[in-house]
């Protein structure tokens, strides 16, 4: 894929040139969306071809029935996957993003964006630590949080459990749980909280969607479906917290893919889903079907999204309806162009000039020896810090994402991690040895490093 981001970089080219001098955020996300969208079909396509293999086959009976037998222990089976790769790594979504331009600054419109030293070079409009504070108040030195507290306060904790079961759960008031949840859940609680706060009731209707999807699964087989096994073999079979829901994550994301509902977050997305045709009906609209029909091709790394929720949900049709609405509500604008607040261009953006701004020192030095920081940090902020952190941390992470309803605490965690590792940053004289003090955060305790950068740190 590497190899074609020269070709990438000059589409992008002209349709910036076609849309000088217009309105054009909207556009430029779509245009650009619609060419790396090109590309990964592209990708898709000629693995088809390589591997004689079709998009789509109806499965013969027999393999049926094996299917199904199995479908509680499908991490047992090895298929040979050595031919099938991922259509695409997140580092290769990231040079897309360095190449995203907008015209109506070319010419030093916007002069202070010209200072912007980072990777991206769309001027979007991202929080400074002033507003992140404001935005982000109750995770304030002087409020109790979960991830700090209970390890020091015994009655905060005692408190806070009491007022989670009383209040909110007892309530069954979705909008208090989100308030409630941004000083963390307790560990007892955050299974009915986020259910509460995503609306999962888990009604006998929707046992029923799982199991028409499952069916749906077992009668056909596409080659999205090698796609998933390989990235699960590849990430969450490999990680020492999540290996042991390999079957759990098979059956999600195979359900998944089939889930047409899920084609509804186009309405609010600036991407389209991708498209094939009906064998031999080849550029003709009406022969045109969605593909797969939820309109997501998984990428390198996707199933990390489900794996944190195998702790949460045993019964696999609730840790599909909240994985889905993870999705639909966040996890897609981490693998989507948009201007979105919460998208990942905007992530990078405040990512790097949050860096900039506050740890310019770093910032400059990182940047003179070939090690761009958005470079190391990208695949964190990509996955939501999935397989990085330590299972417990990253739950208290997400936590904070459903209160605030919000990714922007991705990107300030990133830029905490660099801060807290700065000294031996300041050391390192390449890319990889950068890497190296980066590479495992599996230590870190994430809120106390949100709490001193955003309110410790001098603005």
């Amino acid at each position: 894929m590497l190899q074609e981001e020269s070709d990438l970089s000059l589409i992008i080219a002209q349709i910036v040139q076609k849309l000088k001098g217009s309105n054009l955020y909207s556009q430029l996300e779509r245009q650009a969306w619609g060419s790396w969208e090109k590309r990964i079909l592209k990708s898709l396509n000629s693995m088809c071809t390589e591997l004689s293999i079709p998009l789509a086959r109806k499965r013969p009976v027999e393999e049926q029935k094996e299917l199904l037998n199995k479908w509680n222990e499908m991490g047992t089976d090895e298929p040979d996957l050595s031919l099938f790769r991922p259509v695409y790594a997140p580092k290769d979504f990231l040079e897309v993003l360095i190449n995203l331009r907008n015209p109506n600054y070319e010419n030093g419109d916007s002069l202070s964006f010209r200072t912007h030293l980072g990777l991206i070079q769309v001027p979007l409009k991202v929080k400074d630590i002033p507003e992140l504070k404001e935005c982000f108040v109750e995770l304030g030195l002087n409020i109790g949080q979960l991830g700090i507290d209970d390890s020091t306060q015994v009655t905060f904790e005692n408190e806070h459990v009491r007022i989670g079961q009383k209040v909110i759960l007892a309530e069954q008031d979705s909008a208090a749980a989100q308030q409630y949840i941004r000083q963390g859940s307790p560990t007892a609680l955050r299974a009915e909280l986020w259910a509460l706060i995503l609306n999962i009731s888990s009604q006998p209707e929707d046992v029923l969607y799982y199991e028409q999807l499952k069916t749906n699964v077992i009668q056909h087989d596409l080659l999205v479906d090698s796609l998933i096994y390989k990235d699960v073999k590849l990430t969450a079979s490999n990680d020492d917290y999540y290996f042991v829901f390999e079957d759990y994550l098979y059956q999600v994301l195979l359900c998944f893919s089939r889930d047409t509902s899920v084609l509804s977050h186009f309405a609010y997305n600036s991407a389209s889903p991708p498209k094939s045709y009906i064998r031999g009906k080849l550029g003709l609209e009406e022969y045109a079907v969605f593909y797969p029909p939820n309109g997501v091709i998984p990428f390198h790394g996707f199933s990390m999204y489900v794996a944190p929720l195998c702790f949460l949900y045993h019964e696999p049709s609730k840790l599909y309806q909240i994985f889905r609405e993870m999705y639909v509500r966040f996890f897609f604008r981490l693998h989507s162009i948009s201007s979105h607040p919460s998208g990942i261009v905007s992530l990078c953006l405040l990512f790097e000039t949050l860096l900039q701004t506050y740890l310019p020192q770093l910032f400059y030095h990182l940047r003179e020896i070939g090690a761009q920081p958005l470079r190391i940090s990208f695949k964190w902020m990509v996955r939501a810090f999935s397989g990085y952190l330590a299972t417990d941390q990253l739950l208290l992470l997400w936590d904070r994402i459903l209160g605030y309803n919000s990714l922007e605490i991705l990107a300030v965690l990133a830029a905490a991690v660099f801060a807290f590792r700065a000294v031996n940053l300041m050391e390192v004289t390449s890319l990889a040895a950068a890497e190296a003090v980066l590479a495992d955060l599996s230590t870190l305790k994430v809120m106390p490093l949100l709490q001193i950068f955003l309110f410790a740190t001098v603005t």
